[in-house]
């Protein structure tokens, strides 16, 4: 026999093509005995569905939504924040039959996933605001919601409240009576280790997290180093500029739980006591957090509240809404864990 058809199957069977296309792409059509003899015959024959492309022509719908990500594809899977956001975003899409697709930034070669992918809407996840990714986006006109970006006008964002959560985080060290602080983000720049200008090369949440971290600081009218790392790469070359500063600071913010574990484990290979000698909060609430010796007190971030408001506002716009745009703030919270304490006294 050559190429099963559809034509082939409606032969085998005795019914017109249209019924055998139902069996497959509309079977409450059918009854579920004609169907189930459908799909029998197309198995004993060898044949796999209608074409994906075909169906997706038909429907005028791809089945499958975008993220986009400036990092690499492994980031989703490497980093405990990205990958619970992405698993939040499969689960709410799971019963709309939608697919996740994750795409990068890159441009430069001859096929651009921002650009040729078929698509039904996209998630830009933390991405630079000048990714060229997001002008294809923008120009293929598809539903697109903006998380952990800085929102666009005329789109749905969704962030969480990093301002209040990095104030929250050097609040609580001054409350323990800390006055010799440190602050330790990154940065899409090269620049490692004491920075004058952090506010030069970084991203919309190291940006709105320095912002609170001085909220209390400078409120407390205290001063503190900013020390910075890539946000990709070693981090030992600012943890030493951190532990080299004079005087050494007793306590430090850090830009996340990872960043923060890397500075605890700095200190102890240097002989310090955490939190005898040094005080050190992270940010995102991960299990990273809860499981590190010491425990790390941390912000807490809703990641999974975060993809479901995501894909909520992305379906929305994909079932045709045109409400105005919606920016999204969720609330973030303070842990308490055993990496800090009330400082020594000198």
């Amino acid at each position: 026999m050559g190429r099963v058809t559809l034509q082939t199957i409606a032969d085998q069977v005795g019914v017109s093509r249209m019924t055998v296309s139902n069996a497959f792409s509309r079977p409450d059509q059918l009854s579920t005995e004609l169907r189930e003899t459908i799909l029998s015959k197309a198995a004993e024959l060898g044949y796999a569905g209608p074409d994906p492309t075909a169906r997706s022509l038909a429907r005028g719908k791809a089945g499958t939504v975008g993220v986009l990500f400036t990092d690499t594809f492994s980031y989703a899977f490497e980093d405990e924040v990205a990958a619970g956001f992405v698993g939040a975003i499969a689960a709410e899409l799971a019963p709309t039959g939608s697919a996740i697709t994750l795409l990068t930034s890159d441009t430069t070669a001859a096929f651009v996933p921002a650009r040729d992918l078929a698509l039904d809407g996209a998630v830009l996840y933390a991405c630079v605001d000048d990714s060229e990714a997001i002008d294809w986006l923008i120009r293929r006109q598809l539903p697109i919601v903006f998380v952990d970006h800085r929102p666009r006008a005329g789109y749905d964002s969704v962030n969480i409240d990093d301002r209040e959560g990095a104030r929250l985080a050097a609040q609580h060290l001054i409350d323990l009576g800390h006055e010799r602080l440190a602050v330790f983000t990154t940065s899409y720049g090269d620049e490692v280790g004491v920075v004058d200008d952090p506010f030069g090369a970084t991203h919309v949440v190291s940006e709105q997290r320095l912002l609170g971290w001085f909220d209390a600081i400078h409120g407390a009218g205290l001063e503190a180093p900013v020390v910075q790392a890539p946000k990709h790469g070693e981090h030992s070359a600012a943890i030493g500029a951190i532990l080299a500063l004079d005087p050494r600071p007793t306590g430090i913010v850090c830009f996340s739980d990872v960043a923060a574990a890397a500075v605890i484990r700095g200190a102890l290979e240097a002989g310090l006591d955490v939190p005898g000698d040094l005080s050190v909060v992270g940010f995102d609430g991960t299990q990273l957090a809860a499981y590190a010796q010491p425990s790390i007190t941390t912000i807490r971030q809703d990641v999974a509240a975060k993809g479901r408001a995501a894909a909520t506002l992305l379906g929305e716009r994909m079932a045709g809404s045109t409400r105005r745009a919606k920016r999204v703030v969720l609330p973030v919270e303070l842990v308490v864990g055993d990496s800090t304490a009330s400082p020594n006294a000198d």
